[in-house]
């Protein structure tokens, strides 16, 4: 592949942004392509994976790059990659050799997965023989992975349609829900997205609003919604009837839920801030179903989010398994006696997911509840991202 001066500079601005101003790599990406019009797709899509790699392997990019001078970080992972540099004075200062002799001797199992030490040390105490390879499948690139949105269209309708403009997707047993593209492409262009034939979701996120067990006409708490991915997935399992109140502590992220559930032709979402107790013990016992996706570390996800390695810490990660205990002691209030909770993360660490159940269902708070079954998503099995899954029943 040629190179050119001007897309690698694009890369370096974006680099610089991520690591230099703590940006998320998602959003530097987005803005980074919009500021010049005249890259064409292939110019774009250079810019927007190599980021993402660069960003996936950058200690270990560190580690064998002559400097942090961005011309040479690129050069190394470029040589990294198998490639032949061009002869531009920027890379004068790489040779391949050297940096392969580098490579070669690294021991350290941390660094050649490319994470920061403390993780490494904390999956491997955490997950044991599993760490090693569940790290090696999250340092692989995500599928992209579309949720139909059955409330429009059905799968095989929305996977003749997509054919037929050259956009390939296969099924994969154990997600009816599902298609997988074939290869990566901008599928947030197409006609069937803005129609709200489907939206963009992992496998494994797709297991979560199922795990729910709704049915048409029940009244539904998404109680830490976001952008409400997993409230429409519920609206349309519960075939648009009954009432999904999809709540959050940012309004933000429930006004991005209302534009998403209009194209999707979800008319049963019900967005609610949450302002404080009073918005929970104001909905104590009116619940039918309760899902609580609760904040955490992103470990499970790192294959499309890269960067929130070294965002991470070992106090961030104690700070959020507070917040995801704080929610367990006050969020199932609002359920009926008889109904079920789904508590949820996209970790993959015991502490946040089956020692947080645990420690909630032997409190004052949890002695309502019995765990009916939990489900441990590694993306090393799945080939999707590393997810928790538990259903409990309220007694």
């Amino acid at each position: 592949m040629k190179l050119h001066n001007n897309t690698i500079r694009g890369v370096h601005t974006a680099l610089q942004a991520i690591f230099e101003e703590g940006q998320y790599a998602d959003k530097v990406i987005e803005r980074t392509l919009k500021s010049n019009p005249k890259w064409g797709a292939k110019d774009r899509s250079f810019i927007a994976e190599t980021t993402y790699e660069m960003v996936r392997w950058w200690r270990l990019i560190k580690h064998l790059s002559p400097s942090s001078n961005y011309w040479d970080l690129f050069g190394t992972y470029w040589i990294m990659q198998g490639n032949a540099l061009p002869d531009w004075e920027e890379f004068e200062r790489l040779h391949p050799e050297k940096i392969k002799g580098k490579y070669e001797a690294i021991t350290d199992p941390g660094l050649l997965e490319s994470i920061p030490e403390w993780l490494q040390k904390l999956g491997s105490k955490e997950l044991g023989e599993k760490w090693e390879p569940e790290i090696h499948a999250l340092n692989e690139e995500a599928e992209v992975v579309l949720r139909v949105n059955t409330l429009k269209t059905t799968r095989e309708r929305l996977k003749n349609r997509l054919a037929e403009d050259g956009i390939n997707t296969y099924i994969v047993k154990g997600y009816p829900d599902a298609l997988i593209l074939e290869e990566r492409q901008n599928v947030f262009r197409h006609p069937a997205f803005k129609e709200g034939l489907f939206e963009v979701q992992d496998a494994s996120s797709q297991l979560v609003a199922a795990a729910l067990a709704v049915e048409p006409g029940m009244r539904v708490i998404d109680a830490c919604a976001g952008a409400g991915g997993k409230s429409l997935h519920l609206a349309a399992l519960m075939e648009n009837k009954g009432k999904v109140i999809s709540m959050d502590v940012e309004e933000w992220k429930l006004q991005q839920a209302k534009l998403r559930a209009r194209r999707n032709g979800v008319s049963i979402f019900e967005p609610k801030v949450i302002e404080g107790t009073k918005t929970i013990k104001r909905l104590k016992e009116s619940a039918d179903r309760l899902l609580l996706d609760v904040p955490c570390s992103g470990l499970g996800v790192l294959r499309r989010n890269p960067d929130t390695k070294w965002k991470l810490s070992l106090e961030s990660i104690e700070k959020v398994q507070q917040t995801q205990q704080e929610i367990l002691q006050t969020y199932p209030s609002m359920l009926k006696k008889g109904g079920q909770l789904v508590y949820a993360t996209c970790s993959i660490l015991p502490s946040e997911n089956e020692l947080q159940v645990k420690k909630f269902l032997e409190s004052e708070a949890g002695k309502e509840f019995e765990l009916i079954e939990d489900k441990k998503v590694l993306a090393q099995e799945s080939g999707f991202d590393g997810f928790y899954i538990a259903v409990l029943r309220k007694k």
